[in-house]
């Protein structure tokens, strides 16, 4: 399986760039043929604008027609990162998920929203997990801060996924924090982690960049700089079969014992 991650510098409070640059980001990408394309946590209003609350997307209505649209008319599958979305009065910060006929398989709201970036007091968090399937793979998806809880992840790995996605707009001053987190999720959880951060800036914060593809056992497949750039890695899923059967944690852990409440 072949994935494509997109890292991309957003304009804040500019949807319609946005649209547009991530349109042509998708057109590139399904140039190197890859089964899946995935997308920057928020790349409709970039992370965030003040007037966040009157850019939102209306129920998700565009962001999921044209996920929709562009699965369908590049034959690839998308990993929608995320996008900014107001239902019922409430922002939700959004993951959509289309396979390449088109057809939206799955969503997912944050469910761990950054209370030190004020997070919380905007956005409403989400109540459930992310798990589908494309082409036959489980896979499962968290959204940036999410990433920081191991219980949380560990539980998107449950329900058989084999690949996590992590879309981001993770800040530069703590790179070294995603570069960690991303691998150790990989490592315990013993499947393939694809984290796509942004990367340039706003006023107010400098996106880090270095997205990352790695395999169960830790290895970095890919990774990005500083700057814009499409990452591509081939994935070979069998892996994740190999390495569970040498060290068997899920056959190991103690599950009884934790009560994390």
């Amino acid at each position: 399986m072949k994935i494509a991650a997109a890292q991309m510098s957003l304009r804040l409070g500019d949807v319609e760039h946005n649209y547009k640059q991530v349109e042509d980001w998708i057109r590139n990408a399904a140039q190197e043929r890859p089964d899946i394309v995935v997308l920057p946590e928020m790349w409709n209003t970039s992370f965030y604008p003040d007037d966040i609350r009157e850019l939102a997307d209306e129920n998700g209505r565009r962001t999921q027609a044209f996920l929709s649209e562009s699965a369908a008319r590049f034959g690839v599958h998308i990993v929608g990162g995320s996008a900014a979305v107001r239902r019922e009065g409430k922002l939700y910060n959004t993951m959509y998920v289309a396979d390449r006929s088109g057809r939206i398989v799955s969503s997912y709201d944050k469910v761990h929203l950054f209370a030190p970036g004020h997070e919380d007091e905007k956005f409403t968090p989400g109540t459930k997990g992310c798990a589908f399937s494309l082409d036959g793979t489980p896979m499962a998806a968290v959204i940036c801060y999410d990433v920081r809880f191991p219980e949380w992840v560990r539980m998107a790995t449950l329900t058989g996924a084999q690949i996590i996605f992590v879309p981001a707009a993770w800040p530069a001053s703590r790179v070294d924090h995603w570069c960690i987190l991303n691998q150790a999720r990989a490592i315990e959880n013993q499947l393939f982690i694809v984290a796509v951060n942004s990367c340039g800036s706003t006023d107010s914060m400098q996106f880090g960049g270095h997205s990352m593809i790695i395999d169960p056992w830790g290895n970095v497949l890919a990774q990005g700089g500083d700057g814009e750039e499409m990452l591509c890695a081939d994935i070979d899923l069998d892996s994740v079969i190999d390495i569970r059967s040498r060290i068997n944690i899920f056959h190991d852990r103690q599950p009884r014992l934790y009560d994390l409440t």
